[in-house]
């Protein structure tokens, strides 16, 4: 990997993490219409730990009193009733299902679901069930409201999001919009939800790769760090705007651009202008 395609990676990552539009499709998509070929599971994982660097940094205050809660709860008994050690369990409980798939999945993760014409379909396909979940869903419920089987649901939604194309957010977001979530609320649940499997994914990876058990090209580590910090600069950005953004605005937007990069990825593959594996 070079410099430039790292530049131009790191930023599309920072840009799209947090859109519900698929940052590792996107990568996908990228790397091959730019005749980079596919940036790799791991590439994509590693600088997944840039933007959630910036989860990090911009709800540290959020995370500092839900982990000091949650370590608190352990001992004292009193302390669990307190909404941010509750919030603790709530985050550790809606990432079961993407730890246990991801397992499961691996081989699949890094090979099978990367063919561009899944990735199309599913860009196409979530976009229709966000849309409706928006339509449909209430806006009665916030953060507080919470509750252990919400949590699951929002996990497994996570989960889907193993195969590029579905978007990390826009699955939980969309199960939170059928939750009765408002926009808000399921995007911030959806930030805190996402840095304990982002960031083991993005270690386990640097780790096999570091280890030489990685199959394919090894990654080149110093491209790969340029892409992580700047995909965390751009990531800040990105989650301060969509959060005032969402505080008035629909998914419509973000609905058209998957369907149309969808139909627009097929066509390319369709006539051979990209490939799809």
């Amino acid at each position: 990997m070079g410099w430039w395609e790292a530049v131009v990676l790191g930023l599309v990552q920072g840009l799209t993490e947090f859109l519900p539009i698929s940052s590792s499709a996107h990568l996908r998509v990228v790397g091959e219409a730019f005749g980079w070929g596919d940036p790799g599971a791991a590439f994509t994982a590693i600088t997944q730990i840039g933007t959630e660097l910036a989860v990090l940094i911009y709800f540290r205050h959020d995370i500092w009193r839900i982990i000091t809660a949650w370590v608190r709860g352990l001992s004292d008994r009193s302390a669990r009733s307190d909404p941010d050690a509750r919030m603790g369990w709530l985050i550790i409980i809606g990432s079961l299902p993407i730890v246990v798939l991801g397992l499961l999945f691996q081989d699949s993760i890094e090979t099978t679901f990367r063919d561009l014409r899944i990735i199309a379909v599913a860009l196409i396909v979530f976009s229709l069930v966000l849309y409706w979940a928006d339509r449909v869903g209430s806006t009665e419920r916030d953060l507080p409201d919470l509750t252990v089987k919400h949590g699951l649901t929002f996990g497994f939604a996570q989960a889907m999001a193993l195969i590029p194309g579905v978007s990390r957010s826009g699955g939980t977001i969309t199960a939170g919009r059928f939750l009765g979530y408002n926009r808000a609320a399921a995007a911030r649940y959806s930030f805190l939800l996402a840095v304990p499997a982002v960031l083991g994914a993005g270690f386990f990876q640097a780790y096999e790769s570091l280890t030489g058990e990685t199959e394919g090209e090894a990654l080149s580590w110093g491209p790969t760090v340029l892409s992580t910090v700047i995909a965390f600069g751009m990531g800040y950005a990105v989650i301060a705007w969509l959060l005032r953004y969402l505080e008035r605005g629909s998914f419509a937007p973000f609905v058209v651009y998957r369907i149309a990069l969808g139909v627009l990825v097929l066509a390319l593959v369709g006539t051979g202008v990209l490939e799809p594996t």
